[in-house]
């Protein structure tokens, strides 16, 4: 492992055009930090690479000097705290708790369904997982109403979590329903950023056309 970081001079992430990873990219372009990404699958020497640095071969994995860092989570909250302007999580404990419960809780009730469908098994689970994910979504239409963006006036590792899993809702063959109109127009909003344009891969842009 760290015969693999000594070869890194500067920041590198071993990446793929999956939502983990392009969570840890929109947070590398919010905070303009200079770091390698490397396509999993761009050639043999890669896939070599990360299979020194991380056992279980999954990306995204971030090798900053001797530091061996996945999964995703624990990647972005790295990030912001190595890189504290702007910052991405709120400053005080009880908020930063709050947070990372909204982070978890994300995970767990949106990119599980998420998981299930891309595992494209049994009709039945594939299409109650759609159902499972579209109702939680439209559930969250009053939390959007008032701020811009997650339970916030400021963009946030929340919103860094959402983005790439709303942006792949044609994939997972989910339309959301007239009344989720203020979940609609917050991934317009997420859509629109900078960083959510740039930390885009070409197969991610094929997503939506």
């Amino acid at each position: 492992m760290a015969s693999l970081a000594n070869k890194r001079s500067i920041m590198t992430l071993y990446s793929g055009s999956d939502p983990y990873s392009q969570q840890v990219r929109i947070v590398l372009e919010e905070k303009k930090i200079t770091c390698e990404v490397l396509d999993r699958h761009a050639n043999p020497r890669v896939q070599q690479e990360l299979l020194e640095c991380n056992p279980y071969h999954s990306v995204p994995t971030l090798v900053d000097r001797e530091l061996v860092l996945y999964p995703a989570l624990n990647i972005m909250e790295y990030l912001d705290e190595r890189f504290p302007h702007p910052p991405l999580m709120p400053v005080y404990p009880v908020a930063r708790g709050r947070t990372r419960l909204m982070m978890y809780r994300v995970e767990r009730d949106w990119y599980q369904p998420m998981e299930r469908i891309l595992a494209n098994g049994s009709p039945a689970v594939v299409e109650a997982s759609r159902q499972e994910l579209r109702d939680s979504l439209v559930s969250v239409t009053p939390v959007l109403s008032d701020m811009p963006y997650f339970l916030s006036e400021e963009f946030s590792l929340v919103d860094c979590c959402i983005a790439p899993l709303l942006w792949r809702l044609p994939l997972l063959g989910i339309t959301l329903p007239k009344e989720a109109k203020p979940v609609i127009d917050y991934a317009e909003r997420l859509f629109a950023r900078e960083s959510f344009q740039a930390s885009l891969t070409i197969a991610e842009k094929a997503m939506r056309g």
